[in-house]
């Protein structure tokens, strides 16, 4: 069974997709920018819906969710917090992708003895400095620009498509239904306004970051999943290969021919990998790798 849900956490009002009835719980926590939870997580929460209860929310101003918040990780971490105290179990599993990496890490280092399992894909919050974001942070100061670039991209498929080649490893290579789905967030109005704020809090001129975990990740109890695109344009893949170094209890894949967008450019392999990971019942070990490893994916073991 699936279907949507709206949580009050102060003064906001958290829409979520759902689905599964039995099974430990999942957190699926999207990223910035053009996205939501149906952007990121559309095939990962249904294919998980078997045998865990999974959860896809929308931060403040992202999806249909809406609230006044500083958008800032700090902030969302706030908004997690209150979304699981809505949920039954004392104990879920983390996955954020992106921005949402940093939210679900944030949280996991803040409250180890709430999480299960932690998944970070692509992830922010893992280095100091991010170069590749500036762009979108120089447009994003002349008034009108970003809104009238948000409608010009929606366009067609086709000017989608070229939005995307700026986060994907093949953006010619990506299927109708993602492409759409993008294009369908690019439609609403306002959509990109909460990315804006949070560049403007987060993101420095000089490529400096406000919010940078890798110096607390030894301290990180929660086993961890990191994940990444060889090709991510966005968020260094050497931000993930030295967290997995630094995390305790950490397993790493790198992804060829994969960019920012890994759950929607490699969604088979990584629901796939993803259910792998998660437990089988709360508590219970998972089996080490058993099944083949896949071309194209490198994986570092660190413990």
């Amino acid at each position: 069974m699936s279907g949507t849900g709206v949580a009050t956490i102060g003064d906001c009002r958290i829409a979520y997709r759902r689905a599964g009835t039995s099974g430990p719980a999942v957190v699926l926590c999207h990223g910035a920018g053009i996205d939501d939870a149906t952007v990121s997580w559309r095939h990962t929460i249904d294919s998980l819906a078997d045998d865990y209860r999974v959860y896809g929310l929308d931060w403040p101003e992202y999806g249909s969710s809406t609230g006044n918040v500083e958008h800032t990780i700090e902030s969302y971490i706030d908004v997690l917090d209150g979304f699981l105290e809505t949920l039954p179990d004392e104990r879920v599993s983390l996955a954020g992708i992106s921005m949402g990496g940093g939210v679900a890490l944030g949280y996991a280092l803040a409250n180890p003895d709430r999480i299960e399992r932690l998944a970070l894909v692509d992830s922010y919050g893992l280095g100091g400095h991010l170069p590749r974001a500036l762009p979108w942070k120089i447009v994003a100061q002349f008034p009108g620009v970003t809104e009238f670039g948000k409608i010009a991209a929606s366009t067609t498929p086709a000017s989608v498509r070229m939005v995307l080649d700026n986060l994907v490893a093949d953006a010619d290579a990506l299927p109708e239904p993602f492409v759409e789905d993008v294009r369908a967030k690019l439609m609403e109005p306002g959509s990109i306004q909460a990315f804006k704020e949070f560049q403007g809090n987060e993101l420095s001129f000089n490529g400096r970051v406000a919010t940078n975990f890798a110096d607390d990740l030894e301290s990180l109890p929660v086993p961890t999943l990191l994940v990444h695109g060889k090709d991510d344009p966005l968020v260094p893949v050497e931000w993930s290969i030295r967290a997995a170094d630094r995390i305790p209890d950490a397993k790493l894949d790198l992804v060829d021919d994969c960019g920012h967008w890994t759950p929607r450019e490699r969604p088979e392999w990584f629901n796939e990998r993803l259910r792998e990971w998660l437990p089988e019942e709360r508590g219970a070990p998972k089996p080490q790798y058993a099944k083949a490893k896949m071309p194209g994916v490198t994986r570092v073991n660190s413990d």
